[in-house]
């Protein structure tokens, strides 16, 4: 019987799938100590975002041998230290992709909206009129600045196409065919998307290049009045700077659901503005795509632990000249 270690719960719902073939077992505790226990002997770790998997980890487990994530992003995995140890690592990458995309077109749209604010007014005594006063925007006929045009950003721009909006896209590393294929334009540089777009919306993983691609300096470039959206990852904004162009006026409105710690302080600035709408990583968390996270990262765990070769193996260079890790 293999063992497998779950970084949550693991719902009852998939107990049968490893029937016979493997016991699950999870730490009930985010102790770093008693984590560590319980992971003791386990040959696969069904992992989240939670834990930040490294040498140092990896070496307190020397029984370890595959690693399959319940998500696109491996930014908490150390690749080369994993590949180093023999250490498969899988991920989900198309799971989540709808489920997140609607959450990027949500928040846009409670944005613009101005939802945050207009769901506060009917709790305050003064009654007003309403309609005069309502400043809500419509989609149609914006721009749209879709930054990162992988599965994410590309279903985002489809949508937003079918808002009527204009979309304009930039990713240095697509494809040229796939601006046409999505029906959109296409940004020569990230200052002429930020320029002149309505909306910004961010589908960039997570790695050093990308650290605070929106800083202060790029705040400065963008539309003023214009929004911010970012439900990719919390590191690709500086949120010091962000405030500020939100108090200066130049961005009028932001939607995240990604900070740069997470979950954040309750006293968190940015989760106590009328101009902000904050949700807890959960863009990709939909019913649906929770029960194909689990059956998928599931799978390709036992997939490992059999000696075959997972769908979605990131650290391919684990797998050379056909060993199995």
């Amino acid at each position: 019987m293999y063992r497998i270690w779950c970084e949550r719960p693991l719902p009852p719902t998939f107990a049968p799938l490893l029937e016979g073939v493997a016991t699950a077992t999870w730490a009930p505790t985010t102790d770093s100590a008693a984590v560590m226990e319980s992971l003791q002997g386990a040959q696969a770790i069904i992992a989240s975002s939670r834990i930040r998997y490294d040498a140092q980890f990896f070496d307190q487990l020397p029984s370890l041998r595959v690693i399959s994530r319940t998500g696109i992003g491996v930014d908490n995995i150390t690749l080369a230290d994993a590949t180093a140890r023999g250490i498969a690592v899988c991920n989900t990458p198309d799971v989540p992709s709808i489920a997140t995309a609607e959450h990027a077109i949500l928040l846009m749209l409670a944005l613009l909206k101005d939802l945050s604010h207009w769901q506060g007014v009917l709790r305050l005594p003064e009654r007003k009129d309403f309609f005069s006063a309502y400043n809500g925007m419509q989609a149609e006929g914006l721009q749209l600045g879709v930054v990162g045009l992988g599965r994410i950003g590309s279903r985002v721009a489809r949508v937003a196409r079918a808002l009527e909006m204009r979309v304009v896209g930039f990713d240095p590393f697509c494809p040229p065919e796939r601006p046409v294929e999505l029906g959109i334009e296409f940004a020569s540089s990230l200052e002429d998307l930020l320029a002149t777009s309505d909306v910004v919306t961010l589908h960039l993983p997570a790695t050093p290049e990308t650290y605070h691609l929106l800083n202060a300096e790029r705040f400065a470039q963008m539309k003023p009045g214009s929004y911010l959206v970012n439900t990719a990852r919390g590191t690709l904004v500086d949120e010091d700077a962000l405030i500020n162009a939100l108090e200066t006026g130049h961005l009028r409105g932001a939607g995240l659901d990604v900070l740069n710690l997470e979950p954040p302080s309750p006293d968190h600035p940015l989760l106590h503005r009328q101009d902000v709408i904050v949700t807890p990583h959960i863009g990709g968390a939909t019913v649906a795509t929770k029960e194909r996270l689990w059956r998928e990262a599931i799978n390709q765990a036992l997939q490992v632990l059999r000696g075959e070769r997972p769908p979605n193996l990131v650290n391919a260079e684990v797998w050379q000249l056909g060993e199995k890790p």
